[in-house]
């Protein structure tokens, strides 16, 4: 498939998945093995990819992964300029957009995607996971979320989740996540989740003063869809 002949399936609300994931590949091969196999999943069911814009590390292998699939025009990557020398090596993958800072770069990723994914990562990976997740629970967007729990990766942090539940600082309604170490029935259940009827803000001024205008204009796009 080239590059300028990309076109998002028409069979399902998630156009594209932004992906959150390390900039190195970690320390089993079975996460390297594991963006790959998301790479092939967003392939398959046509979905395109936003991501950190990072050549190395999982962010590199899922990033050629859809590339080589689904063209280079299914890939959006997006990274601050002072991370540019250090996670873009000489290779450019699909269009790559350089913004000013960290705020930019995750309010263009969010704006430009229809679900989230994180898969294994660091304190990055942690933030911008817990982030979407909290504009979740506070009604900002109604996007599905998911984890994918590589060989258990996740598995301490919803044991956290359960423990913030337990200690009556998160509802169970709020913990709205899809989790699976399989890609393929990952994506099937994001495909399939709907949000709880009072997720989404009615009024569009309260997003914009609550997140920005920038989160806003794609928390009123998910209302309207």
């Amino acid at each position: 498939m080239s590059a300028t002949s990309f076109a998002p399936s028409v069979n399902s609300s998630l156009k594209r998945i932004c992906v959150f994931c390390g900039s190195k590949h970690g320390a089993r091969p079975g996460y390297t093995d594991s963006a790959r196999s998301l790479a092939q999943t967003l392939v398959k069911h046509k979905i395109g990819l936003v991501y950190g814009g990072g050549t190395v590390g999982l962010m590199g292998e899922i990033a050629r992964g859809v590339q080589s699939g689904l063209g280079a025009h299914a890939v959006l990557g997006v990274i601050p300029e002072a991370l540019a020398p250090r996670e873009i090596s000489s290779e450019l993958i699909g269009d790559t957009k350089i913004v000013n800072d960290m705020h930019e770069r995750k309010a263009m990723m969010a704006r430009n995607a229809d679900g989230f994914i994180a898969m294994p990562g660091g304190l990055g990976t942690l933030e911008e996971l817990l982030e979407v997740m909290t504009w979740q629970q506070l009604g900002f967007h109604a996007k599905p979320i998911g984890l994918l729990n590589t060989e258990g990766f996740y598995d301490p942090l919803l044991a956290f989740f359960k423990h913030c539940i337990d200690e009556g600082f998160l509802n169970v309604s709020h913990q709205n996540v899809v989790v699976s170490a399989d890609p393929e029935q990952l994506v099937q259940q994001m495909m399939e989740w709907q949000p709880p009827a009072s997720n989404v803000l009615a009024d569009a001024k309260q997003r914009q003063a609550a997140i920005g205008e920038d989160i806003a204009q794609g928390a009123q796009h998910d209302a309207g869809s």
